[in-house]
This record gives structure tokens, sequence and C-alpha cells, in this order.
């Protein structure tokens, strides 16, 4: 449904996008992540014909972005920003919307509240754009997004800035989307909405440094896994043991890389006894697509 090769962006002769190769497939969602000046947004934005390539091409359902015309009605677009009219409804940004494409104000009403019902807006029509949450922001760009009912959604960044709950509603939408038979390209920066999409493509740099399912990426993690919980602060801790390969600090507990869990933990637990840190818990995990990405990208730096 969706294929690049090659396809490169630079700007001022710093490559924003580097020679990517990617293929989404029919019924699939896909996600592109990564931290913020990855290259996701100029990615995708080249794919939805909206920056011309500076080499490689795209394809979306086997037309080149330069025939995108053929397939438009086929590809919804959703951009990172919140690009509606705030003085207008609810109703009246989404006929603005499906007038641009040429449907006819019945088409639009129809389509309107069949998809304003899934996205659970279709009580606050007359609602100024303004007024509304950033979860139900976020809403009503996907219904303008999906208005010509496409084949294919492409989201930059949907719930970025979003409070949790409405991340989960979002995504939870999704789902439903999908399961109608809707293919899905997401970019996000949140690491466990990855965990959440059929294939992942992690982007660093303007390069792809892994494309593969959830599961895959983390099984193919040869590092084990410890996480540790102390009554410590120090986002640098456990720098220069060791027994650890990298250490990652979240706020109320800490990822550590090994490679021998039984050894390092006797290592852990006789330097935390040292600094007066005793009696924190410290146990093997399965490692999550944030330790995922933070190996691929220290491999990429060494």
């Amino acid at each position: 449904m969706i294929k690049t090769e090659g396809l490169s962006k630079s700007f001022d002769r710093i490559a924003a996008v580097d020679r990517v190769d990617l293929h989404v497939e029919k019924g699939q969602i896909f996600g592109l992540v990564g931290p913020d000046g990855a290259g996701k947004t100029t990615l995708l934005r080249m794919i939805c014909g909206l920056i011309t390539p500076s080499a490689g091409q795209a394809y979306i359902m086997g037309h080149p972005i330069e025939k995108l015309d053929l397939v438009r009605e086929n590809l919804g677009y959703m951009p990172q920003r919140f690009s509606l009219y705030g003085d207008l409804t609810i109703m009246e940004n989404i006929s603005f919307f499906g007038a641009l494409y040429k449907l006819d104000s019945k088409t639009i009403r129809q389509r309107a509240d069949e998809i304003l019902a899934v996205t659970n807006l279709i009580e606050f029509k007359s609602r100024f754009a303004d007024d509304l949450s950033g979860g139900m922001k976020q809403k009503l760009a996907l219904t303008c997004a999906l208005i010509t009912r496409p084949g294919i959604l492409v989201l930059d960044e949907p719930t970025y800035g979003v409070d949790p709950e409405s991340r989960k509603e979002f995504w939870k939408i999704l789902y439903h989307l999908n399961r109608e038979g809707m293919t899905i390209l997401s970019s996000t920066p949140y690491m466990d909405e990855a965990e959440l999409c059929h294939v992942v493509a992690i982007m660093n740099e303007g390069r792809l440094a892994a494309v593969d399912s959830p599961v895959n990426l983390k099984r193919g993690l040869k590092q084990r896994m410890l996480e540790v919980r102390v009554g410590a602060k120090d986002p640098n801790l456990f720098e220069g043991l060791p027994a650890v390969l990298d250490s990652s600090f979240y706020g109320d507990r800490y990822h550590l890389a090994v490679e021998d869990p039984a050894a390092a933990r006797e290592e852990i637990n006789g330097f935390l006894v040292e600094r007066g840190l005793s009696g924190g818990m410290i146990e093997e995990i399965v490692p999550s697509m944030e330790d995922v990405f933070v190996a691929l990208a220290e491999k990429e730096v060494s």
C-alpha cells in the first residue's frame, strides 16, 4: 500500500531523511517511532506528496507520488498540529473539508454522523473547535481525515501532548478502523504506542535503525534487562559499573542492560550496600520498546 525506495530529503545540506526504504502492507498498523527531530514528519510529508524528495521515490497503492491525484481519495492524512478552524463548529469544519474533496452535502452529513459516532463526538457537533479539549481536537482532525473513506490513513504524531486517557481512546478508534480494513501508518514519539503496532520502524537521525514486529524487536535484543527500584534519583547512578552495559532512568526505576543477570545482580547489590541504598528491588524483566530503542541508538553512536 505504501512503499519508499531510497527516499531522502535534505535542508541546507542537512539530511532530514536519509535513504529510507519502507514497505507498509495492506491491513497493517505500521508505527514510525523515534524522538523529536528523527525525521518522521518529513518522511510522512514526502509520502503524502506535500514535500518533494531530494532523492528516491515513494509509491501509494503502486502509483508514484507524482501521480498521487489518481489515488488521493484513498489517502487520509492527519498532520501533527491541529490545523482546522477554531471559529467553526465541528460540523462546519467537517463540511468544509468534505467540500474540498467535492463531496455533496448529503454525503458529508451521512459520513460525518457515522464517523462522529465512532469517535464519540456526535453529541458535540455544534461546539466550536476552539472550545474542544486537546483529545477532542485530535478526534475532529481524524474525522476530517476520514471523510473520504480512505483505504490508507497517515497520522503524524496524532496523540502528541494529549492526556493518557485520550491517547487510549484514540488508539481504540484506530483499532476499530483497522478491523474495518484500513491500513494505518502512524508516527509517534511514545514507545508504549509502538507496542500497539503490527510492525514498527525505529527512526533516528533520518535513518531507519530497525523494522520488525514489537515482539521480534524485543526478542532480538541480545542484552538481558534488569529493573532496579531503589531510593535514589541519580540518572548516572550505575554509570561505570563493570557488569552494567547501559542504564536508563525512568523517574522511579532504572533499567540496566547486562550480559549475566546473576553476576550483575550480585555486583549491583554490593554497589548499593556500599552507598547505603540497600533494600531496593532488583528483578529481570522482558525488555520494553524503550529498551530496544536505547540499545539501537547506542549501537549507532558507537
